[in-house]
């Protein structure tokens, strides 16, 4: 099983460092490629994964209600921390609550748990993006109305997939294999962007990037905890609760950062060794659940 955590995480590192080789030599338009990524390609990708109906959403309201609470509840049980030892909280705390589900937290739970995981991983998905470009983007920027949150393509394309998924409309396959390749984009792009920009990482803040790395998982993990009893999760739901709830920080965070100006290098050096990090916490955090699972099943 290590092997195959492994063989999930260290792609996300080979892309990123192909990302840091090329702009080693050449000076490539990040800004452009993330404002592309941002208005086109992650769109494409949420409404693809909501609108094909993977994810009976009716049947996952529990773990949806459990991932919300573990996204906000991480910000805002690090609140006090975060004032205290005098961090900015719009740079620390939105990778410390929204974390890889994406990229990294679908996979992992498809080779961990098999296909029968797909749909908690979607809806756990769905609500960390939901809240990352609500919740998210309100903390960068308080004085946006909220009808301006609404136009923005990512929320716009979340409520249409979700009206598409709830309401049963089924979707043309060739329509949804071209919205699947659009999207797919956005993956290696937004891993490659961060690659470039570790180019410009000042590593003096090493230490702030490790104590995120400590703090994310810590944080999803206390609460996960006795969210799993008070819901009664049990069986695939809760055991895909811990995993997300140990992710770490996504890499939309650094894209996130990067749109709104707020220290994109710190952000990105937190989401680097929180990535880093997450070789050590997620294989600790799978063994757990494995026991547990096998404990329940003898």
């Amino acid at each position: 099983m290590t092997a195959q955590i492994l063989a999930t995480l260290l792609p996300v590192f080979l892309i990123a460092g192909c990302g840091t080789l090329y702009g080693r030599y050449r000076t490539p338009d990040i800004r452009g490629m993330n404002t592309l990524n941002m208005e086109l390609f992650v769109p494409m990708l949420v409404f693809a994964v909501l609108a094909d109906g993977q994810a009976p959403l009716e049947e996952y309201v529990g773990l949806a209600l459990a991932g919300a609470v573990v996204v906000l509840g991480s910000g805002l049980l690090l609140w006090p921390l975060v004032k205290w030892l005098r961090l900015e909280p719009k740079t620390f705390l939105p990778p410390m609550m929204f974390n890889n589900s994406g990229n990294m937290g679908i996979p992992l739970l498809l080779l961990a748990f098999g296909e029968a995981a797909l749909p908690a991983a979607v809806v756990l998905f769905i609500v960390e993006m939901l809240l990352h470009f609500s919740v998210g983007l309100y903390m960068l920027s308080p004085q946006t109305p909220l009808w301006r949150l609404l136009r923005m393509p990512i929320v716009l394309a979340s409520i249409a997939g979700l009206g598409v998924n709830l309401a049963g409309v089924p979707l043309p396959g060739w329509l949804l294999e071209a919205l699947h390749m659009l999207g797919g984009v956005c993956i290696p792009l937004l891993l490659f962007a961060l690659g470039v920009r570790m180019l410009d990482i000042d590593f003096g803040d090493w230490k702030t990037g490790l104590l995120g790395a400590l703090l994310c998982p810590f944080s999803g993990l206390v609460l996960a905890a006795p969210l799993v009893w008070l819901l009664g999760l049990d069986g695939l739901q809760a055991a895909a609760l811990w995993v997300f709830a140990a992710l770490p920080p996504a890499v939309l965070n650094y894209l996130v950062a990067e749109q709104y100006r707020q220290e994109p290098h710190k952000v990105a050096s937190l989401v680097l060794i929180g990535n880093l990090g997450s070789l050590v916490v997620i294989p600790v955090v799978l063994a757990v659940v494995f026991a547990h699972v096998h404990s329940g099943a003898s």
